[in-house]
């Protein structure tokens, strides 16, 4: 999550470098290797992250109505392979893998939104729960099948999701039914990551879940914090 200059960019069809880390796409797998030192307490991140997409979708999607702000999952469902030198760690499971890009800040654009995706019997359902700045709330329910097909749902009535522990981030999810937070992953001043335990498209799953707060993020004080998680280099 280093921030680097221009001049430690490279890209091309195939892979993109970021100073000493990059991705790499072969086709069939994302590679990622990751070189990085950690903050705030500097210490060597090394190793590779693999992912392995079951399907690719067609993308993206807009999601303002000037067409700022879009939104690829570009798969849905998929297996992540963690093999890391330092420190010594190793895993698999599930992944997913999205992106997003716009010609504006997100600050600009969104209030705030909540987000969530979770494997599904039929492959994957995906949440995104969006207040935006200019036209209002908008959601996107979409479950995808094994191909990376999308169908869109209709979502279930909001349910209510307890604040964050420390830094008090709302936190929301639809669901077909009660919901409930397994575990809070991060929780930041605008940003908070959990796991919840719900109902959506007639199947119980365990979403991966975010909230951002994009009125938080635009505050003085939190963008003075920014660095001590995002280290600059030159």
């Amino acid at each position: 999550m280093t921030e680097r200059g221009a001049s430690a960019l490279k890209r091309s069809g195939e892979a993109m470098v970021v100073g000493p880390s990059a991705l790499t796409f072969d086709g069939t797998a994302l590679t990622i290797r990751i070189e990085e030192v950690t903050v705030p307490i500097p210490s060597r991140l090394r190793g590779v992250v693999r992912i392995e997409p079951a399907a690719m979708t067609p993308g993206p999607y807009a999601l303002d109505e000037a067409g700022r702000h879009q939104w690829w999952p570009i798969a849905p469902a998929g297996r992540a392979i963690v093999r890391m030198e330092r420190p010594q760690l190793a895993w698999q499971g599930k992944a997913y893998l999205d992106s997003n890009w716009g010609s504006e800040p997100l600050e600009d654009g969104f209030v705030s939104w909540d987000w969530s995706r979770a494997p599904h019997p039929d492959g994957g359902a995906v949440l995104y729960d969006m207040q935006r700045r200019q036209g209002g709330q908008k959601t996107l329910a979409l479950l995808f099948d094994q191909q990376g097909g999308a169908a869109p749902f209709t979502p279930p009535r909001p349910a209510p999701l307890p604040t964050a522990p420390v830094w008090r981030i709302a936190r929301a999810i639809h669901s077909e039914g009660e919901a409930k937070v397994v575990k809070t992953l991060e929780d930041t001043p605008f940003y908070a990551r959990s796991l919840v335990k719900t109902r959506l498209a007639g199947a119980e799953v365990t979403a991966v879940h975010e909230s951002l707060s994009l009125e938080r993020f635009r505050s003085g004080w939190v963008k003075m914090l920014l660095p001590f998680r995002m280290p600059r280099a030159g």
